[in-house]
């Protein structure tokens, strides 16, 4: 079974791929699940102001030129002190990664409270352009002051999950796909699927 992922981002249908491959959450029933990238032409305009709103912008954006099952993810990084910012905005708080990371050090130096969540809204459309499922996985954690870590992309190296001594850069891919919030959405998502 192929799902259009709607994204243009090769490197995240790869992982998202290799967890359902590697069966990494667990899952039975899941192995012919195959994500591939949509059709030229993907290219929504992120309007929504939540998590949810986006993934289904996309999910919809994704189905118009595929007419097939289509899954949209819309993820961030929410900030207690920073009054849950950068939210939506966490892949444009800055020009690049580094000026991300760079930022959020800056905004939290001096904060002691420096509590942290991942979050991952996805959303499922059928072949008949219906919402099939809908479900959010959280991670939770903290900032730490300084990157550490070469694993993982975005606010990888800053953030130290709940229970964890090493920041999600620091995990191996393995472990960061078992604790990540994409994967706490996807395992939801594949349990749905699994049970159509």
């Amino acid at each position: 079974m192929k799902i259009v992922l709607a994204s243009s981002n090769p490197h995240k249908v790869k992982e998202i791929n290799e967890i359902v491959k590697g069966n990494i959450l667990d899952i039975e029933g899941i192995e012919n699940i195959e994500f591939v990238l949509p059709p030229d032409g993907f290219d929504p305009d992120e309007t929504g102001t939540t998590f949810s709103e986006n993934s289904l912008i996309k999910a919809k954006a994704a189905w118009e030129l595929s007419h097939t099952w289509t899954l949209a993810d819309d993820s961030g990084l929410c900030i207690d002190a920073l009054g849950g910012k950068p939210g939506i905005y966490s892949a444009r708080y800055a020009e690049t990664p580094q000026k991300r990371i760079e930022r959020v050090l800056r905004e939290l130096d001096g904060i002691s409270n420096r509590k942290a969540h991942f979050i991952c809204a996805m959303t499922l459309i059928s072949p008949f352009g219906e919402v099939a499922a809908a479900y959010e996985g959280i991670c939770e954690g903290s900032i730490i002051t300084e990157a550490r870590g070469i694993n993982g992309f975005g606010y990888d190296p800053i953030f130290l999950p709940d229970g964890y001594n090493q920041t999600i850069a620091e995990l191996s891919e393995d472990e960061k796909n078992r604790i990540s919030h994409r994967s706490r959405a996807l395992v939801q998502i594949l349990n749905y699927i699994k049970n159509c």
